[in-house]
């Protein structure tokens, strides 16, 4: 059954109302206790967000839950690339960002002297599988090597009946058609993550690293997930690359990939045993996570995005908002809805890092 956009929203919207049943506007006291193992407290005010466009359709989603069930509060979340996002929480314009790879270098020594009394800090709230998604006519499934990504990415593959992806796909007709390449043209954290995995998966084919900024010569810029996303819907024999629930929202075909071990289809099961396997690099309540792009059982183009605030000197007035916010989306109810809607919930004793990490916040 094909569930409308506007339904979901309602559909978690109730979620949250029954997740926050306790919840009324409070007049900024967040006294009031919602049910549920996050406890979370509607506060009253207003905060605003910026960053990650793969976490964009969640975010929209629990922010519209806690409105709902939590009237006094005002959540603005602007998803204009995790770069953009870091850049906004540094100069002191938002309560958070969202980044699909963890504070590093100078943006680290940067946030941390916006925090002043204490460090900043990465959440990791929401998991993601980064998709090759693509519009070819007549290609119902798509098998694709990291290699072949690798090639396509760094213009030596340039059509779609390459021998390359022919010895890959047996008994499919590829059209002689120019691969029209996607990339994001804003700092983004998914870009970091897409090309991590390639610099991990496909060896010497990849030459250009990974960062958030796009590197390698070739292909067509479009802005945040959904760009990319509405690129590939309108543009034939085109391939680019997003976070799964857009390619399922544009109703745009992925790609399988083989890491090795055979063809794994991007699902958010197959990219939840991918991110089950992450380890903890970050000490204390700063919890970065280091994935397995080599995997060879899940699908291994994988993401996680952080929620990215202090841990110790948020401007005051933000922090009651802030802290009972992040505290609904760590919950079991706002992380159960991730899995129907193209994402991967957070769990197990990472979840319960999480939550002791928001409650730090001060």
């Amino acid at each position: 059954m094909n569930i409308t956009p506007k339904a979901r929203l309602a559909a978690i919207a109730v979620a949250g109302t029954l997740a926050l049943a306790a919840c009324g506007s409070d007049g900024g006291s967040g006294t009031s206790s919602a049910s549920g193992s996050a406890d979370a407290n509607c506060v009253s005010g207003s905060i605003k967000a910026s960053g990650s466009t793969a976490q964009l359709n969640a975010m929209t989603d629990w922010i519209n839950a806690y409105q709902t069930s939590c009237s006094g509060a005002t959540i603005d979340y602007q998803g204009n690339g995790s770069g953009a996002g870091i850049k906004d929480f540094i100069n002191k314009q938002t309560a958070f960002a969202g980044s699909d790879s963890a504070l590093k270098d100078q943006d680290k020594t940067d946030a941390d002297a916006r925090c002043a009394t204490g460090p900043a800090i990465d959440i990791p709230m929401v998991g993601g599988a980064v998709v090759a998604t693509y519009n070819v006519a007549g290609v119902s499934k798509l098998i694709v090597t990291p290699e072949i990504l690798a090639g396509i990415y760094s213009n030596t593959i340039t059509k779609w009946n390459d021998p390359k992806i022919t010895a890959a796909n047996p008994g499919v007709t590829l059209p002689s058609a120019t691969i029209a390449a996607f990339h994001r043209s804003d700092s983004s954290g998914t870009t970091d993550n897409w090309t991590t995995f390639l610099s991990q998966a496909a060896g010497s084919t990849w030459t250009y690293g990974h960062a958030k900024d796009w590197k390698a010569p070739g292909g067509q810029g479009a802005k945040g997930n959904d760009g990319v996303g509405a690129a590939v819907k309108a543009t034939a024999n085109s391939i680019g690359y997003v976070e799964l629930s857009f390619a399922q929202q544009n109703k745009t075909s992925t790609a399988w990939v083989d890491n090795g071990a055979g063809p794994v289809e991007p699902t958010s099961a197959n990219a939840a045993k991918t991110i089950a396997t992450a380890t903890v690099a970050g000490s204390g309540n700063d919890i970065v996570l280091t994935l397995d792009y080599k995997t060879k059982t899940g699908y291994p183009a994988v993401l996680v995005t952080y929620e990215i605030t202090c841990e110790k000197g948020l401007d005051p007035a933000l922090v009651p908002l802030t802290k009972s916010f992040l505290t609904y989306t760590a919950s079991d109810a706002a992380q159960s809805q991730l899995s129907a809607n193209g994402y991967v919930p957070i769990t197990g004793d990472v979840l319960a890092k999480v939550r002791t990490a928001i409650s730090s916040i001060s």
